[in-house]
C-alpha cells in the first residue's frame, strides 16, 4: 500500500479557486477529492523523490 497514492499528489490534480468544483482532475475532466485514488495516478516529482523512485544520480 502506497501512502502517497492519492489525487492530491498527482500531476493532473488542480485546485480551482472561485468555482463550485474546487478540486479538479485535468486528465479525467471532472471534479475529484484530494483523498480519492485512481489507476491513472501520475505522481509529482516531489512525490517520486519522497518514495525513492526518482533518486538523484
Amino acid at each position: 500500500m502506497n501512502p502517497y497514492h492519492c489525487c492530491a499528489s498527482c500531476t493532473h490534480y488542480e485546485i480551482r479557486k472561485h468555482t463550485p468544483e474546487k478540486y479538479w482532475c485535468s486528465r479525467l475532466g471532472y471534479a475529484t477529492n484530494p483523498k480519492y485514488k485512481f489507476d491513472c495516478w501520475t505522481p509529482k516529482e516531489s512525490v517520486l523523490h519522497a518514495i525513492g523512485k526518482n533518486k538523484p544520480k
